[in-house]
């Protein structure tokens, strides 16, 4: 079977998302993908990083993580998307990344990617699967290929049984929950065997 190659993109202020992002490409890489981890380019002004300790030791702390562009998405046979939920969407950050691929998507090069989305809020009830289902609804548009977790393991009600993408609260100091960081390794587990099954049908 041919190796899936899997773009995890991602937007993380503080940690938790880039964490979320990690642990799904370790799980990935053990399943046998090729794998990239790349962050949307930030859009926050310096003084507003700045003014949050968390956000600019994060920021500083991951400068040498690539910035993802059209070519990533047009590379992967699989991408996760993992950002936090602003007011029960997306975060700026990860809709202008998103926006700026509307010359890939009219060359239909978003068709058929096998896609998914992970998500964290400062509570567990603070928007989460409005967020997820914002970025699917957007990868509709693209005719990729959703792949939530669903209930396909155990892990998943663990984690706090989000069916739509894995989901972590969010604390200072950008650490996952065990659960957490398992659901994310199942989900992508799950999202690099379904790629696999259609890009082995494929060819």
């Amino acid at each position: 079977m041919p190796n899936v190659k899997l773009a995890v993109i991602y937007y993380s202020s503080t940690g938790t998302n880039h964490k979320l992002a990690n642990a799904a490409a370790e799980a990935a890489k053990e399943a046998g993908a090729e794998v990239k981890v790349v962050k949307v380019p930030e859009l926050a002004p310096a003084e507003a990083i700045a003014s949050n300790p968390a956000w600019k030791a994060h920021h500083e702390s991951t400068r040498e993580v690539p910035e993802a562009t059209a070519k990533d998405i047009e590379w992967a046979d699989a991408i996760i998307f993992s950002c936090p939920t602003r007011f029960g969407n997306m975060p700026s950050q990860m809709k202008q990344f998103l926006d700026t691929m509307g010359g890939l998507w009219a060359q239909g090069k978003t068709v058929n990617k096998v896609v998914s989305a992970m998500t964290s809020a400062q509570n567990p009830h603070g928007g989460q699967e409005a967020t997820i289902l914002s970025l699917y609804t957007l990868m509709y548009h693209w005719g990729a290929i959703v792949v939530a977790p669903g209930y396909t393991d155990p892990v998943l009600f663990e984690a706090g049984g989000n069916p739509y993408g894995t989901s972590a609260t969010a604390v200072e100091d950008g650490s996952i929950s065990g659960p957490a960081k398992s659901a994310a390794m199942h989900q992508a587990r799950r999202v690099v065997t379904v790629a696999g099954w259609l890009k082995n049908g494929q060819s």
